[in-house]
């Protein structure tokens, strides 16, 4: 018999247990969570190996085979009515969290675009023509592109005056 054949016939609670620490490893450099659910299948394979030992080889994969697909569907299934809360919902869309916050025009917008001061760089912004030097609120994001409207009181350059 091929000697890697041979290893899998007589694959003992050892064996289950190291493949499933290797699969807990893999899910540490390729997180997703699969191989997460499949080393846990593999270390309950192993435990079950452990106490019956009579059990041959394809009881044991048939085992784990069973144990993974339940435990992955268990988990997609648990996530999916209870998803993971961030702290930051907007995490990776700064764009989207600056909405709410006051900039300084850095350039004037004219035909609706300029540039505003946000923090230690430069945004283009969109809205109504307005000097540099202007505090405007940021309304919206489209991707990096900041839709700004003049702060309360202020009035756009291009509106007449009452």
């Amino acid at each position: 018999m091929d000697p890697i054949l041979q290893y899998f016939v007589e694959l003992g609670y050892w064996g289950w247990f190291i493949l499933g620490g290797l699969l807990l490893i893999l899910e540490i450099f390729a997180p997703g969570t699969i191989f997460l659910w499949l080393g846990v299948s593999a270390g309950i394979t192993g435990f079950l190996a452990l106490f019956w030992p009579d059990a041959n080889w394809e009881t044991q994969w048939l085992t784990f085979a069973v144990l993974s697909v339940v435990s992955i569907a268990l988990s997609r299934y648990y996530l999916r009515r209870h998803p993971i809360e961030s702290d930051d919902n907007n995490l990776n869309q700064r764009g989207t969290a600056l909405i709410g916050k006051k900039l300084t025009l850095v350039t004037a917008i004219s035909a609706g675009r300029g540039r505003a001061q946000v923090d230690d760089s430069t945004w283009t912004v969109e809205g109504p023509d307005l000097p540099a030097g202007t505090v405007v609120v940021v309304k919206a994001a489209q991707g990096t592109i900041l839709e700004v409207a003049p702060l309360d009181g202020e009035k756009p350059a291009s509106s007449p005056a009452a």
